[in-house]
């Protein structure tokens, strides 16, 4: 079996820009937040302890999906978040109210199109750093100071 690798390294999303991503997408407990390329968890884990949001976690790299398993059960989150190891660009997004991405922008825009088709209509896209091109998001925050000077985008599916 043929091993798929990450198309960018994992670089973790600093915790004051995932306080700032699940606060603008206004996560909640009636939601299910999609965080492709979850690396560690961590975003999935901060809105189940704080929201009691659901959660879905995808990434290609098995060693991140295990890291994540683990947080999520040392979080005592496991009844509220579930992970998958699989190619974001092929997983099914239907379920999900809140999608959350810290992806490049070249990927960003092949994911656009799925997003698209696969979200219904109030649904809320959240990205760290990286915008859609020409998709004009609904609001864009800069957090500075942060960690990393931090830019978020939200759009709402229409």
């Amino acid at each position: 079996m043929t091993s798929l690798r990450p198309d960018i390294a994992y670089i973790p999303t600093p915790q004051d820009a995932v306080d700032a991503m699940l606060a603008l997408a206004q996560v909640g407990p009636d939601d299910v937040l999609y965080d492709l390329g979850c690396g560690d968890g961590r975003l999935l884990i901060q809105a189940a302890q704080r929201w009691g949001t659901r959660g879905v976690g995808i990434d290609i790299d098995p060693v991140r999906i295990r890291q994540a398993q683990a947080a999520v059960h040392a979080a005592g989150v496991s009844d509220q978040v579930k992970l998958h190891q699989g190619n974001l660009y092929d997983s099914d997004l239907s379920c999900a109210t809140v999608v959350a991405l810290y992806l490049l922008p070249h990927l960003n825009l092949r994911l656009k199109p799925r997003l698209l088709q696969q979200l219904a209509s109030g649904a809320r896209v959240v990205s760290h750093q990286f915008d859609m091109g020409d998709w004009e998001p609904d609001q864009v925050v800069q957090l500075v100071p942060s960690e990393e000077d931090s830019t978020l985008y939200l759009w709402k599916i229409p």
